[in-house]
């Protein structure tokens, strides 16, 4: 699931991920991504969220995902916050933590990062 308030930045790596084999669930409104992840919560093996959005922010949008199901592994993105950075998204659990913009290599990177963990 891959949550971002840029529709052309989801379009963008839901076609990348894609590309690569992912089956991408993509949206710019963190409060249908919460409803879709409520709704469905074994469809996703992953969640890609930005820090910064309207209504929910990345932070609380985990928080939220991990009532739901603590083990889901989030990668948090941000292009600037004065809230989250690298060590705060750790100390919060976050699998990963990704700056903006965000290239594709560093996102896939970051991906079979939090998987191979995970499965380690």
């Amino acid at each position: 699931l891959y949550v971002d308030d840029e529709p052309d930045l989801v379009d963008v790596i839901r076609e990348i991920l894609a590309g690569l084999g992912y089956d991408v669930v993509g949206t710019t409104n963190s409060t249908e991504a919460l409803e879709m992840f409520r709704a469905k919560p074994d469809r996703f093996a992953l969640i890609i969220t930005d820090q910064t959005m309207p209504d929910i922010t990345g932070e609380a949008l985990t928080k939220e995902f991990r009532r739901v199901r603590p083990d889901i592994p989030v990668i948090l993105c941000t292009g600037f916050s004065h809230v989250v950075d690298g060590d705060g998204a750790k100390a919060m659990g976050i699998d990963a933590f990704c700056l903006k913009p965000l290239g594709a290599r560093d996102l896939v990177l970051a991906i079979r990062r939090v998987f191979a963990q995970r499965a380690s």
